[in-house]
């Protein structure tokens, strides 16, 4: 089994992506969560590109413990030094250097010959080893090189110290066949490559970086150049928790592995998603929204069953708590009772088949039924829940001088309580009374406020979630007041935790 390097390059080429652009702060909090996800090498930039560019990279060295960190430099001399400068504080470094090896580059963006780009390439090598063991060089586009002269670009940086050669699919033209033939190549060709790891850097314009990345691991490959959630140039990058669990997952297959914690995997994902503020597209592999919900009716029937049937990866594995089961118009009764049962309620069947002909029903008109769906459909359909408490009065105090009470009258059964209670703010303080006059146990596991219309005058929906002795129920309230709508919402839950307990 080989232990397959990841260089994460979200830093650097991740940044590229329009509108990506991190700050200092961000990219230290960014690399810190790299190393807990346990990435072998950090790209944390290009030095030489901006000042911030070299500051972030000097944070993190300083800052950083685990992986090794890079800095990007062109092969000049110039870019070389400020990298050396940017990394040397760094318990474990590496420069990483490039010169472009493709005719159509060499002719149009760098004219200069091949023989140029040979000697160049090889003297900067040689140049950033003065200065650190550990180089890296990439003959960038090399997917639309001459093989042959790529595999002497190689052989001669090598020879020039290069501990790393990456083979980049620059603009992410190659196919799976063509790049595994092409490393396999590089393998028999070029004599002293066991001197050296072969890496990989694949672009997703064709949507195949993570399919390219994982053909050049069977063909030798040892580290692969990725980016959190694929983001980067263009299209984007191989993205890494694609390419680390298609690894983990099929290592009966490739016979190798990572060193990844992949429970890390989620939020590393959302932090990303939060600095750069790219979102996700639901479908995305992995880490998108629907990546573990089943709503066809068979496949949620099989996964309550057993979860081999339909899920490959378990949730728990990259830092979920379960799949999700989706409710809409292709579910079936066992996926309907389930949601029920973990909402609190077990009914009988027949009120299990009532419920269910009206979830189907609302199924058709709408695209996902929600658990606020599944409630009116429960309360109306099978149970009538009785008001064993009920708002009489509110009035609450609060402001920048006064510490928030709330004043309230509560109905229970056939007797009035009156408490005034106090709390952080005026909801804390009407909650706080609730529980002091009730005595409930229950924790408040959610609170949410929407608008139901428009204008100052609007109309305020509250929902919320309380658990108690293993039971989760949601309960709501509307008001143009939106505390009095959040004791409604309160009351609500309440009376429904308090049936639950004595049953129907």
């Amino acid at each position: 089994m080989r232990t397959i390097r990841i260089f994460d390059t979200t830093l650097r080429d991740g940044e590229q992506s329009p509108g990506a652009s991190m700050t200092v702060d961000e990219k230290v909090q960014l690399a810190r969560q790299l190393a807990r996800l346990g990435v072998d090498i950090i790209e944390a930039g290009f030095a030489i590109s901006s000042p911030g560019d070299f500051e972030s990279i000097k944070r993190i060295c300083g800052e950083v413990e685990g992986p090794i960190i890079c800095s990007l430099s062109r092969a000049k001399e110039e870019d070389i030094k400020r990298a050396w400068e940017a990394i040397k504080d760094a318990p474990r470094r590496r420069i990483h250097t490039f010169h472009s090896t493709s005719d159509i580059h060499l002719k149009y963006q760098f004219r200069v010959s091949r023989d140029e780009a040979l000697k160049r390439s090889a003297e900067m090598v040689k140049f950033a080893r003065s200065l650190e063991e550990d180089v890296e060089f990439s003959p960038m586009d090399a997917t639309r090189s001459d093989p042959f002269f790529l595999c002497e670009v190689i052989e001669a940086v090598i020879s020039a110290g290069a501990s790393t050669v990456n083979i980049p699919d620059t603009v992410g033209y190659t196919t799976p066949d063509e790049f595994g033939i092409l490393i396999k190549t590089i393998r028999e060709k070029v004599s002293n490559i066991n001197m050296s790891v072969i890496s990989v850097h694949c672009h997703n314009d064709l949507g195949l970086a993570v399919a390219n990345s994982l053909s050049a691991v069977i063909n030798g490959a040892g580290q692969i150049e990725c980016t959190i959630n694929g983001i980067g140039e263009r299209a984007g990058n191989c993205s890494l928790e694609e390419v680390v669990m298609g690894l983990r997952t099929r290592r009966d297959f490739f016979n190798a592995d990572t060193s990844i914690r992949t429970e890390e995997i989620m939020r590393s994902s959302r932090l990303v998603t939060k600095i750069t503020g790219i979102p996700v597209q639901p479908n995305k592999a992995i880490v998108g929204a629907n990546a573990f919900a089943h709503e066809a009716g068979i496949h949620q029937d099989g996964l309550l069953k057993e979860k081999t049937t339909y899920e490959i990866i378990r949730p728990e594995s990259i830092g979920l708590q379960s799949a999700r089961l989706v409710l809409g118009k292709h579910s079936g009764r066992h996926a309907f009772k389930e949601r029920l049962k973990d909402m609190g309620y077990e009914p009988s069947p027949e009120e299990l088949e009532k419920a269910f002909e009206r979830f189907k029903h609302l199924a058709d008109q709408k695209k996902e039924i929600f658990d606020e769906d599944i409630e009116a459909i429960v309360s109306e359909e099978v149970y009538s829940i009785p008001e064993i408490y009920s708002l009489s009065d509110l009035y609450v105090e609060g402001g920048t001088s006064r510490r928030p009470s709330a004043t309230l009258k509560l109905r229970i059964g056939e007797k009035t309580v009156e408490k005034t209670g106090f709390g952080d703010g005026p909801v804390d303080a009407t909650y706080k009374t609730i529980v002091d006059i009730t005595g409930t146990k229950s924790k408040l596991l959610s609170y949410n406020v929407k608008g139901i219309t428009g204008g100052t005058e609007a109309m305020g929906e509250v929902s919320v979630s309380l658990e108690e002795d293993g039971r989760t129920v949601r309960g709501y309230g509307a008001d143009t007041d939106i505390i009095v709508a959040s004791a409604k919402a309160y009351i609500n839950a309440l009376n429904k935790l308090a049936y639950l307990k004595i049953g129907r």
